[in-house]
């Protein structure tokens, strides 16, 4: 999260968001103002003329600002919809920014902040009880352990030194000194009770091996029981409840942190072109208010080498007044040439 700014870079994202807002807003205004004032103006020039004059003629302003001004209520939704959006964010970061705050702390500081039973131990009694219980079983899984280990050398010692090879010759002899014929044919049952000799001696072993099974059930059994018992009171400590609600807060503040990051950055380029195309309308708005101002002063009989600062001081002969003269702006890109005659007025 500090790599990442922290929480003062991302409220700096915030602000940057809320003011190209503002400014796009700005722009709009800006481009509705300049289509208002050269419909006004429209209407002054029309206003005492004659039916059939050129200044009657002349085409309306609402049938030339029909596109741009389904443009500017189009942008206009889309402005609103994005500050809305940045009001949802903002609420979102003022909501978690304490913990916004924290989380570009060092980690010192996080570690301080969330409740530990390293820094405050359990003292309840049940609590201590249980982890008694469960510090006993480890011990006698630790015995347990460490006694096998020693009885599984022991046996391993016992089976390389058990040789039958030595009892199993004795009895072929003694079979064959029996036997009344020179060919001999052993079976296997003539040797059983040798074998049943042979093995008695590891009967303690089986005894031991089932004694053990028994004890390691009933010490898992044990183990079980107080695990649950361990996890209940942990569920119920009001310390322990309080250190994984932080922890749980923590994981989602980071979220809600890279959340709102991603929204505000992908924000910021949003802005970067709507400016963009919000600046190059607006310039559409003067060209066009601008050109048809001139081509208003040509109807009124006003010399452009000659402009008054005031229109509504032109010569009363010349009719009602019109809007004050805007200086002609020049932007990058005009949408209006220069060089081409303006013919709004033309006579048919």
């Amino acid at each position: 999260i500090k790599s990442e700014g922290g929480f003062i870079g991302l409220k700096r994202l915030l602000d940057n968001a809320i003011s190209s807002n503002v400014t796009a807003n700005n722009l709009l205004t800006a481009a509705e103002a300049a289509l208002n004032e050269e419909a006004h103006e429209d209407l002054q020039v029309r206003q005492d003329a004659s039916p059939n004059s050129p200044r009657t003629r002349r085409a309306e302003s609402s049938e030339l600002t029909n596109t741009f001004r389904t443009e500017i209520a189009k942008y206009r939704q889309i402005v609103d919809k994005a500050r809305d959006s940045d009001a949802t964010i903002k609420k979102q970061v003022d909501t978690w920014a304490k913990f916004f705050a924290l989380l570009g702390s060092p980690r010192e500081e996080i570690e301080r902040q969330v409740p530990s039973t390293t820094v405050n131990p359990l003292t309840d009694p049940h609590h201590c009880q249980i982890v008694e219980r469960l510090q006993q079983y480890l011990s006698e899984v630790s015995v347990m352990r460490r006694e096998r280990l020693k009885s599984v050398e022991k046996l391993k010692r016992v089976s390389s030194e058990d040789d039958i090879t030595p009892a199993l010759t004795e009895e072929m002899q003694r079979l064959a000194a029996l036997s009344s014929t020179p060919i001999l044919q052993f079976e296997l049952h003539q040797f059983e009770d040798l074998f049943s000799q042979k093995l008695d001696k590891y009967t303690s072993w089986r005894k031991y091996i089932e004694e053990e099974k028994e004890a390691q059930v009933e010490l898992l059994d044990s183990i079980r029981e107080a695990n649950q018992a361990f996890l209940m009171a942990r569920t119920n400590h009001p310390l322990l409840q309080q250190r994984e609600k932080a922890l749980s807060n923590l994981e989602t503040a980071i979220k809600r942190f890279r959340d709102a990051s991603f929204n505000l950055h992908d924000g910021a380029r949003f802005y970067a072109t709507l400016e963009a195309e919000l600046q190059k309308l607006k310039e559409g708005c003067l060209d066009f208010a601008m050109a048809r101002h001139l081509d208003a002063l040509d109807l009124m009989g006003v010399g452009h080498g000659e402009l008054p600062s005031d229109i509504s001081q032109a010569p009363e002969h010349l009719g009602a007044p019109v809007l004050p003269v805007r200086e002609r702006q020049q932007p990058p890109n005009l949408v209006w040439d220069p060089s081409m005659p303006l013919k709004y007025a033309t006579p048919k």
